[in-house]
């Protein structure tokens, strides 16, 4: 398009996409450029009259009017940037270009949008902190703290919880509940009456206000909400599955979620989703490498490594601990009669019963096949050993009822004590290894201390 050379100064300005104005000492528009409208949201004589800080946002004021000061001085500013409140309610960014023409007694501004440009950086800030947070956080909770943390620096976010669904149990839980009126709800099945059963069922987020709320907890039957409610929910999706929820709710009625919004909390989700399963994973992985699949006791590897950090503290304190080393017996004659499955459920079976027979501070393993061992931490005497044996010695010896069948298996025990019987650790597990062989030996369904006499 050419412009004629006789078209007024004002229409050019009006050509511009930035905001052109003239201020005031006090900040009162005295003029404005028709693109105010898609910047601010007024038309120009919307505005005239009112001042820069009507419009500013609240928590900038105190900065902004400190620079207007430095600008009124003489000292003009190319690059500041603050923010305003759009005409609809939501915040826009802006930089500006601002000048004082003392003559004049004016300001003269520039204002430039920069709310994309700041939503990008803000994206960006948020994939860095919330892949930093995967990364250093200990666990997951230390996890959703954080990232509720830089929610908040994005979104109102006082109230924020995390959903996350088991689908093979049906099991709905939240491991991260923020609300200024209600608890935690309890884990239980997925259910269909709830803004958040409808995210995970659907894998669609949901953003609702107050009145879309009431009409679809009106078209599920539900009573209605007990308080105004602005709601934002995105699943957390990993791969084709949704495993849960990430949701902010706003009772105090000024806060207006939006697409934008909407669009930023799916973004942080959909990091949070993926640093869920990597934590997920490395736990199993870890889990793996110290217990046993089938049973889920400690392996030999960690059974050992507490049994050396157990004789250390007792070394050190003058302490005494046990060791004591079991296995079935007629267990190989039952995984070739009945089959490696029933053999498993059986081997599930005592380990259940063998954690019932010891306390929290102590540990039983097992190390391969059908041997198991317990670490019986801070005994006072030999005698406290032997009633564990025993009390080990009558559990696991009750008939076992595995898939209709009535199975007989009973342990041979074997008892080390230290300091008595050993010194290290590989001394003690030997010791009592070799004391469980005598009273297999011996016909089984026993104990044998080292060194002592058969137990019948």
């Amino acid at each position: 398009m050419t412009l004629k050379p006789h078209l007024p100064h004002d229409k050019l300005l009006d050509l511009l996409l930035d905001v052109v104005c003239v201020v005031d000492k006090e900040g009162r528009f005295l003029s404005v450029s028709a693109a105010s409208e898609r910047v601010f949201g007024y038309r120009p004589e919307e505005m005239l009259g009112r001042t820069t800080f009507d419009m500013m946002h609240p928590d900038d004021r105190v900065a902004g009017r400190a620079l207007v000061e430095q600008i009124n001085l003489g000292q003009p500013s190319a690059d500041h940037e603050n923010r305003y409140i759009h005409k609809d309610g939501h915040i826009v960014h802006i930089m500006w270009s601002a000048q004082w023409l003392e003559a004049e007694q004016v300001r003269v501004g520039v204002a430039r949008d920069i709310t994309r440009r700041k939503h990008a950086e803000t994206m960006q800030a948020a994939l860095y902190a919330i892949s930093q947070a995967a990364h250093s956080a200990e666990d997951l909770q230390a996890l959703y703290r954080r990232v509720h943390e830089v929610i908040g620096q994005l979104l109102p976010a006082e109230n924020f919880f995390v959903a996350l669904y088991d689908a093979t149990n049906d099991q709905l839980s939240f491991p991260y509940y923020v609300d200024r009126f209600d608890a935690p709800p309890s884990p239980g099945p997925l259910g269909s009456d709830s803004f958040c059963a409808e995210v995970i069922r659907s894998g669609k987020a949901l953003l609702l206000t107050p009145e879309t709320a009431a009409l679809m907890l009106a078209k599920n039957g539900t009573l209605a909400a007990k308080h105004s409610l602005d709601w934002l929910g995105v699943p957390l999706i990993s791969g084709t599955d949704t495993i849960g929820a990430l949701v902010l709710q706003s009772y105090c009625g000024s806060v207006r979620y939006s697409e934008q919004g909407k669009e930023l909390l799916q973004f942080v989700s959909s990091q949070l989703a993926a640093a869920i399963v990597r934590k997920r994973t490395h736990s199993r992985l870890e889990f793996l490498a110290q217990y046993d699949q089938l049973t889920e006791l400690p392996n030999r590897a960690l059974f050992l490594d507490r049994l050396r950090s157990s004789l250390h503290r007792a070394q050190r304190d003058s302490l005494r601990l046990a060791v004591l080393y079991l296995d079935m017996d007629n267990f190989k004659q039952i995984n070739d009669t009945f089959g490696h499955t029933t053999g498993d459920h059986l081997l599930r079976e005592v380990a259940h019963r063998l954690r019932q027979c010891v306390r929290e501070s102590d540990t039983a393993g097992r190390l391969g096949g059908d041997e198991f061992a317990v670490l019986l931490q801070d005994i006072g005497k030999l005698e406290d050993a032997i009633l564990v044996a025993e009390k080990i010695l009558v559990a696991l010896s009750v008939p076992y009822l595995l898939e209709g069948k009535t199975l007989i298996s009973a342990p041979s025990l074997g008892i080390a004590v230290y300091p008595e019987h050993g010194q290290s650790d590989l001394h003690l597990l030997r010791h009592a290894d070799e004391a469980m062989y005598v009273a297999k030996r011996s016909g089984g369904k026993r104990y044998i201390v080292v060194e002592a006499p058969v137990k019948q």
